[in-house]
This record gives structure tokens, C-alpha cells and sequence, in this order.
């Protein structure tokens, strides 16, 4: 695909890239475009201008924010203001959030009032809050309407919605009442009132929820939208199955950082400056070295019992494998039980108490196979013992301190 539209901007025949581009998902295109060593900023914004109204302002939600700013720095007043009209005000709320403030200015100068007074009320939501992620634009309908009203506003309203699958049912005073879905309405009756079928069994989302607590409950009720309400229930937007993918995506990369003990960071490993991937790793490894010259005095304190037994020496290293290796196993299953929800602070003494009979068991079998071989090897069993309570030692402090840190992070 790559070497095609090359061919084509190469040969300057963009009436062929422009149906080529035509056949190809906005999806592909963004990750396309997003490729920034491989298509220039020049180029990006010829593909760009090659896209069908509707299909551009796909792709631009897609994009990487710093490829968003090239195109808009390289896009006129008029084609922002076409692309910005077709985002949804979520998308577009992002798009501010992540540009600097010479691009927010020329962003806002192209967007009508109304909705840069709704944008406005999304950006004073606490970062990371329901509030911060949903949309304001969902299909509201009232509880007297019959199923050819609903579907009337549906028609009239729906194209400008990012669902229309999900409909939720307010007062005057936009309070929620219930849940339909098109399905629903599209099996019952023209003449059958709304307030018959919807569903009043609602899950919501309050507006200053954590994101991750929402998006665990996308996954525990298979909903596509969630709606939000404010502290007097009333509706006031609603969060889709995407946003919520993008939490899911977002936590588990901030997870992964942190059992491989690096600072989390929302760019990506190229985009990531040396001196950021320094300052993101420099703490921990700092900490880590502080904790191996720990190690290191206490080694020297029993100088006298290595001279004597110089073999002791040569199990330093196996113990402190033995014991690093523990303490990672441990550090990534109790991350992943805190990161599924499957594991809550209030359990901290229980899995306490779980970790220690495994590092027991563990360690016993361990500290055996290891007797075993030092018996045979070295045919003292003195120093199979003493390596082998050692090794049990090792695991069970390794497992609780790795328990301990990772219940912090």
C-alpha cells in the first residue's frame, strides 16, 4: 500500500491515488499517515486533501497528535473548519487538550459558539473523570413519543450523533427515565409508546468517575454506550464502547510500565525524547542500585565465613536471581489481579498471607532440588542446608517486598 501511493505522488497522479485511497479503511490511512519516517509532512497533507469529507475527518480522529498539528499548521481556515465540523465534540475536545496554544487558538476561531461552549464543559472535567471522555452528543427522546416519532428525530438528529443504536429517554429537565435500543423499537409497533419498551434498569457512570472504573463496567455489562449523569441524575452525555477500549489500552500500557519499573508515559517509545526515557527509568534504577549496595554491605560482614568457605561465594548469584525472578512473578500477578479489579487494597493482608504460603512452598521445593544437587556435587550436606534455608529465606522476603511495592504502585 505504502509503495503504491509513493508511486502515485511520485508520478504526481493524484486522480488515481485519490480513487486508490478511496478503496482503503480510514483506519489504514491514519496508521499510513501516522508513519512519520516513512510519508513527509508535505505528502501527509496531499493524502489528507485526496480524502472524502466524511472519510478526513475519520482519519483525522485517528491521527497522532503531533501529525494532527503538522496538518492543521498546513490546512486552510475553511478545510479545519470543514474537518472540525464533521469530528465529534469528544474528538474534538481531545484535539485541544493535546495542541499548543497557537493551534487551539486557530481550532477554536473555526468552531460555532454552541459547540464551543459544550467543548468548554468537557475541558473543566477532572482529567482521567467520565466527564473528561464522554460526548454530549447522543439521541434523547421523552416517554410519550410512539415509535414513529422516536424514529422522526432519529432521522432528523441521528446523522450528527455518534450513536444512534442506543437511545435514552429524559424529562424537560433532562432527567434520565430509561434506556431504549433501535432494535427494540424497530420490532414493536409504530403506535406503541416509548415509555412501553425502554428499559428503566439503567447503568450509569457518574460524571467525576474514574475512567478506569468506567470502562470495567463496559466489560462487566457489555454495553456499547454508557450513560453519564450529574449529581442530580440528570443526563448530561454519554460514554461509547471506543472511548472506553481506549482507557482499556491506555491502563494496560501504564500497567505494563510499571512492572518493568519505568515511570508510565502517554507517548509512544519513538516519540519519546532520550532525556524523557532517562528521567522515566533514571528513579527506579537509582532505587534498585541503592538496594544492591545493601546487599553488597551485608556481604561484607561475612568476609570471615567466605574466606573459610570460599564455595558460598559462588551461590550469590543464583540466590539473587532465585530471588529477583520470584519477586517479578509475584509483582506481575498481583499488578494484573489490581489492573482486572480482581485484587482491591482492602485485600492487602490476605494476599499477604496467600503470597507467604506460596513463597513457602515454593521456596521448600526449590531449597530440595538445590540440596539434592549441592549433595551430589559437592557431597556436603552441611552446605546443602545452608543453601537451601537461604534460598527459602530469599523467596519469601523477595515475594513480600515485591507485594508490598507493587500494591503502592
Amino acid at each position: 500500500m505504502l509503495e503504491n501511493i509513493n508511486e502515485l505522488l511520485e508520478k504526481r497522479n493524484l486522480i488515481e491515488l485519490k480513487k486508490y485511497l478511496s478503496n482503503i479503511e480510514s483506519e489504514d490511512i491514519a496508521s499510513l499517515l501516522n508513519e512519520v519516517n516513512e510519508i513527509d509532512e508535505e505528502k501527509q497533507a496531499i493524502i489528507f486533501r485526496l480524502l472524502g469529507k466524511d472519510e478526513s475527518a475519520e482519519v483525522f480522529a485517528e491521527l497522532e497528535p503531533d501529525i494532527q498539528e503538522n496538518l492543521i499548521n498546513a490546512l486552510s481556515d475553511k478545510e479545519i473548519k470543514e474537518v472540525i465540523s464533521d469530528l465529534y465534540l469528544d474528538d474534538t475536545t481531545d484535539l485541544i487538550e493535546e495542541m499548543p496554544s497557537n493551534v487551539v487558538k486557530r481550532i477554536l476561531k473555526n468552531i460555532n459558539i454552541t459547540d464551543r461552549k459544550l467543548i468548554n464543559e468537557l475541558l473543566n472535567y477532572p482529567e482521567e473523570s467520565a466527564g473528561s471522555i464522554m460526548t454530549p452528543e447522543f439521541v434523547d427522546l421523552k416517554e410519550n413519543m410512539t415509535i414513529a416519532d422516536a424514529f422522526e428525530k432519529i432521522r432528523k438528529v441521528g446523522v450528527d450523533k455518534e450513536t444512534i443504536y442506543t437511545c435514552y429517554v429524559v424529562t424537560l429537565k433532562r432527567k434520565l427515565l430509561g434506556v431504549v435500543n433501535v432494535k427494540d423499537m424497530l420490532f414493536a409497533e409504530e403506535t406503541t409508546s416509548i415509555k412501553d419498551i425502554m428499559n428503566t434498569n439503567i447503568i450509569t457512570v457518574n460524571t467525576l468517575e474514574d475512567q478506569e472504573e468506567v470502562a470495567k463496567k463496559f466489560e462487566k455489562y457489555d454495553e456499547i454506550a454508557l450513560p453519564v449523569v450529574d449529581k442530580e441524575s440528570r443526563l448530561v452525555g454519554i460514554v461509547t464502547i471506543d472511548d472506553a477500549i481506549d482507557v482499556m489500552h491506555e491502563e494496560a500500557e501504564e500497567d505494563f510500565e510499571i512492572m518493568a519499573a519505568v515511570t508510565p508515559s502517554e507517548e509512544t517509545y519513538f516519540k519519546t525524547s532520550i532525556f524523557k526515557h532517562s528521567k522515566n527509568r533514571f528513579l527506579w534504577l537509582l532505587l534498585l542500585m541503592i538496594s544492591s549496595t545493601i546487599t553488597g554491605a551485608i556481604i561484607t560482614k561475612y568476609q570471615t565465613a567466605f574466606a573459610a568457605l570460599p564455595i558460598l561465594v559462588s551461590f550469590i548469584p543464583m540466590l539473587m536471581d532465585t530471588g529477583g525472578n520470584c519477586g517479578s512473578q509475584s509483582s506481575t500477578l498481583i499488578i494484573r489481579g489490581l489492573a482486572m479489579d480482581e485484587i482491591r487494597m482492602k485485600d492487602f493482608f490476605k494476599v499477604i498471607w496467600k503470597e507467604l504460603r506460596i513463597a513457602l512452598m515454593v521456596g521448600v521445593i526449590l531449597a530440595l532440588a538445590n540440596g539434592i544437587r549441592i549433595s551430589i556435587q559437592y557431597k556436603n550436606i552441611e552446605l546443602a542446608i545452608t543453601v537451601g534455608l537461604t534460598i527459602i529465606l530469599t523467596v519469601i522476603i523477595s515475594k513480600i517486598l515485591r507485594m508490598y511495592t507493587s500494591n503502592n504502585c
